[in-house]
């Protein structure tokens, strides 16, 4: 039989089972993304491929860059600002990846840069709140909105230029002479993002409320969608008029109202600006804004998460993509219609497939990814910040990528068979090697990595293993990797049994009490919880436990039954094997083993001790694995208990005379018992109640007692005297005498 792992989250539960084939498979995103993926993309559906090549076109050498354009001749414009500079870049890369920094902005951010059909390159900046026209790396006012900041610019096929606003949400049209006004006046404090869609009409993204307005070339508005997140980060149009729209953070509420407020700005929160320059709203508060994160923090999650929707031109919004701790800077729609997402605060860039599949790609060395352009290569190019950089992506595929997978931990010193993969290699290749360790970090003293053998792992026996899979492929072509499986066995190690005692004389575990026919009630409880095995057991010091050492075995009920006497023990496998047990008894002065049971699956045994003498015993426990093990192949392990008492002969009561004494009667007896201490001694008058009969040493503590009472007569005829006397272990016997 193959027993089989399917995934790492279950190695934990299921890869110590018994000692025969199981295999490790991974197929899962989580399984994969578990491990270290070098130039790979990683699909939600477990697919792994070559992800696009990216390469570092220019460091502008400032904090952050917010914004990034694309000229007819492919000219990257890029500009942004940040914490510790006194001025914003504005930089180029031309297409042989030559960088320079055109021109810069004295006390200001640049949040905003658009390109018009004439190849014109406007910024616009902040908190000033102007749009400049850059020619020739001179930078001349274009148009003032009056407005603190704005946030977004786009043209429109007329070449007017609109502008998002803030800290009043308002859209600004500039026309191509400079000749600007009110457009249209939301109800937010800021229209943080926009786009124009096929039709001419104006898409807005606000804040607080998280909007989404589409106002037509006349002006009127209309909301065509209210997120449940509280800003509009970034918006994006595809050729067929699908708007996807990023939506970021929890929204405050005032009066139990998710809209229309203007919350104070939590000072070092991440992405909120708390500079002297941030959004101020009316009533002079600082607002809440995403992305400049003017305070530095960086690495840091944004309350409630980022989420992408897709709005259908008819209006059915779709949510696409979410992510509980990034922020969602920038959203881009490429030339094939497929949407990219760039996130922070690590660097996150995904690909969204279709509604349902998204690829992650690998991780951008700065920590956002806060503006992207789709060229006109096909290809990508991303700005970043912290640190602000020039990005390319694709459209060209690394040509090798690797995964190294997470550490298997098979908890036992273990063989390695056949790895197998399911993979579509689209012309290219994939190759393995695997290493294997006896430490839990693949570090030194590690095997090194070595290729497969005949599709067999070829690393040595250890108790970890680690494979890693190369992908090679083309620039245009990738191999797509879908599941890995790896046949293993743990060697079989012989089972233990760690403890061994005798349970308390007269009980077992039953349902119920059973005394002996014509009995006295027993002095001992009916029923005794005996606490578990190997809970308290002492370590030496500097002792580790082994790596699959036992938890303590259950506690154990007993019932009281006359005559029965037991064991139990504590037995463990490393490896999870099913075992069995055979108990054995002996006479601590006799040579052979006698056998009691065999084939036990519980570890515990009780029986009749009434056919055995009394005296002095122990019991053999040996422990086997050979129903988890193939014939032939299984092992054994034996304990001895400490030696046990079995006891079922009652005390003897000897010497019982009564003599008068003035009105009473002098009682005098004598009880010893062979084997234990004795337990009560009592004595009854005519049939009366049994009454507690005191040894002359006061205490009752030892198996021999003499008894010396003076006791009422009851009158002056016959008198009947009994005495009852039990031991440890309720074996009781009864004497009488007769006085006339």
């Amino acid at each position: 039989m193959t027993g089989r792992i399917v995934g790492c989250a279950l190695w934990t539960a299921l890869a110590l089972g018994a000692v025969e084939t199981k295999n490790w498979i991974l197929s899962e995103a989580s399984d994969f993304e578990k491990g270290n993926l070098k130039k790979l993309a990683l699909r939600n559906d477990g697919r792994v491929s070559l992800a696009p090549l990216v390469t570092d076109l220019f460091d502008a050498q400032t904090p952050y860059l917010w914004s990034i354009v694309e000229d007819s001749k492919g000219t990257l414009y890029a500009a942004g600002g940040g914490p510790g500079t006194e001025s914003a870049k504005l930089v180029a890369v031309d297409t042989a990846g030559r960088g320079r920094v055109v021109t810069s902005f004295d006390g200001a951010s640049v949040y905003a840069l658009a390109i018009n059909a004439k190849d014109e390159l406007f910024a616009a900046t902040s908190p000033n709140g102007k749009v400049y026209k850059v020619v020739g790396g001179k930078a001349t006012v274009f148009y003032d909105p009056k407005q603190t900041y704005v946030w977004g610019m786009a043209f429109d096929k007329l070449g007017n230029l609109y502008l998002a606003t803030g800290d009043q949400g308002e859209i600004h049209r500039v026309e191509p002479n400079g000749n600007g006004k009110l457009f249209f006046k939301s109800d937010e404090a800021h229209a943080r993002s926009l786009a124009i869609d096929p039709q001419g009409n104006v898409i807005v993204g606000t804040e607080p409320a998280g909007l989404v307005l589409r106002v037509s070339p006349n002006g009127t508005g209309f909301v065509i969608y209210q997120s449940q997140k509280r800003e509009i980060t970034a918006l994006a149009v595809g050729a067929a008029g699908e708007i996807y729209v990023a939506g970021v953070g929890m929204k405050l509420t005032t009066g139990g109202s998710p809209t229309g407020v203007t919350p104070v700005a939590p000072t070092n929160a991440t992405n909120t600006l708390t500079t002297s320059s941030g959004p101020v709203g009316a009533q002079g508060q600082r607002i809440a804004v995403a992305p400049p994160p003017s305070t530095g923090v960086a690495n840091m999650a944004v309350s409630g998460g980022s989420e992408l929707y897709r709005i259908d031109p008819d209006g059915t919004p779709l949510r696409v993509f979410s992510n509980g701790t990034d922020v969602i800077y920038a959203v881009v729609v490429d030339a094939k219609g497929i949407p990219w997402v760039g996130t922070g605060n690590k660097g996150g860039v995904y690909r969204l497939d279709t509604p349902y599949l998204v690829t992650t790609l690998p991780a951008l060395s700065p920590t956002q990814a806060t503006a992207m352009v789709a060229r006109r290569n096909g290809g990508l190019a991303i700005a970043t910040g912290n640190i602000g950089k020039i990005l390319s992506l694709g459209p060209e595929l690394e040509r090798s990528g690797t995964l190294e997978s997470e550490v298997l931990d098979v908890a036992a010193f273990s063989s390695w068979g056949r790895l197998a993969h399911e993979a579509k290699l689209n012309g290219g290749a994939i190759a393995f090697a695997t290493r294997s360790g006896n430490l839990e970090r693949p570090q030194k003293n590690w095997s090194e990595w070595a290729a497969l053998k005949d599709g067999r792992v070829a690393s040595p026996q250890a108790r970890f293993l680690q494979w890693r899979a190369t992908l090679t492929g083309s620039a245009t072509q990738s191999p797509e990797l879908r599941e890995v499986d790896v046949a293993y066995m743990a060697k079989n190690l012989p089972p233990r049994i760690e403890e061994v005692e005798g349970t308390p004389m007269n009980y077992r575990s039953s349902a119920s009490a059973v005394s002996m026919p014509n009995s006295p009630v027993p002095l001992s409880p009916a029923t005794l919880n005996l606490p578990a095995l190997g809970r308290s057991r002492p370590r030496s010091p500097g002792m580790q436990p082994l790596p699959n050492a036992s938890i303590p075995s259950s506690p154990l009920m007993l019932s009281y039954q006359k005559g029965s006497v037991g064991a139990r023990w504590l037995a463990v496998d490393d490896n999870g094997d099913r075992l069995t047990y055979k108990v054995e008894i002996r006479g601590v002065k006799e040579t052979a083993w006698k056998l009691l049971r065999d084939k036990l699956t519980e570890q515990s045994l009780a029986w009749d001790s009434t056919g055995y003498p009394d005296g002095e015993y122990q019991v053999r426990v040996t422990v086997s694995d050979a129903p988890g093990n193939p014939p032939g192949q299984g092992l054994t392990a034996t304990m001895e208990s400490e030696p046990f008492t079995i006891d079922n002969t009652p005390p003897v009561i000897t010497g019982l005379a009564a003599e008068p004494a003035s009105g009473n009667l002098n009682l005098r007896f004598r009880v010893k018992d062979a084997l234990t201490v004795l337990a009560r001694v009592e004595y009854s008058i005519d049939g009366g109640d049994w009454l507690i009969a005191e040894p002359t040493t006061k205490l009752t503590d030892s198996p021999e007692h003499e008894y010396q009472l003076q006791v009422p007569r009851p009158g002056a005829g016959e008198v009947l005297i009994a005495v009852r006397a039990t031991d440890a272990n309720d074996n009781v016997s009864t004497e009488k005498t007769v006085i006339k």
